[in-house]
């Protein structure tokens, strides 16, 4: 998914000001698509939006401008989580589950789906953040992750990895599951 940033200071006092040219590009992007910000989600107002047959984030952080990498980071991370990647081959990328099957049968040349579970959060080690429990705002999405990763497997298995790497390899909002064409 495609994420648009409109930078700024969300203090009223900077409303009109040159530095909030950002926010009024994306206020502009959501009133055309004749949505409002619908939630706050990732230090930021958030408005989903389909333009051109892909959907975007648009946001607002509601941090000060000069503390907007947070909030940037945390929205991408939002639209890293429930992408899907089908290879059909390549090293283990820190899985060790993906290394022991790679040392057992010495060999890299076999498919993997590799399913975005997010960025590892700041300060937390990689391990205990694959065996953490998925936080709410992801949980509600999982469903749908869990379909298109079913459906590209089962593409793998009747079209094999070519055909679905096509179909597959794409962020959930841009229509992945879906014929190209």
């Amino acid at each position: 998914m495609k994420v648009l940033v409109g930078l700024g200071n969300p203090e009223e006092e900077y409303a009109a000001t040159r530095h909030n040219i950002g926010y009024l590009v994306a206020e502009e992007v959501v009133r055309r698509q004749g949505r409002p910000y619908a939630e706050r989600k990732a230090r930021s107002l958030v408005c989903r939006v389909r333009i051109g047959g892909s959907e975007a984030l648009v946001a607002r952080p509601l941090r000060s401008m000069n503390r907007s990498g947070q909030a940037v980071a945390a929205l991408l991370d939002l639209a890293q989580f429930g992408t899907i990647r089908l290879r059909p081959r390549g090293g283990h990328g820190g899985h060790n589950g993906l290394l022991s099957i790679i040392d057992t049968l010495g060999t890299q040349a076999f498919p993997r789906l590799r399913i975005g579970v997010g960025p590892v959060e700041s300060g937390l080690a990689h391990a205990d953040f694959v065996l953490s429990v998925f936080p709410r705002h992801q949980r509600r999405l999982i469903p749908e992750v869990v379909q298109r990763s079913s459906e590209c497997a089962e593409s793998v298995l009747s079209e094999g990895v070519e055909i679905a790497m096509n179909r597959f390899n794409r962020t959930p909002a841009d229509g992945a599951g879906e014929d190209p064409g």
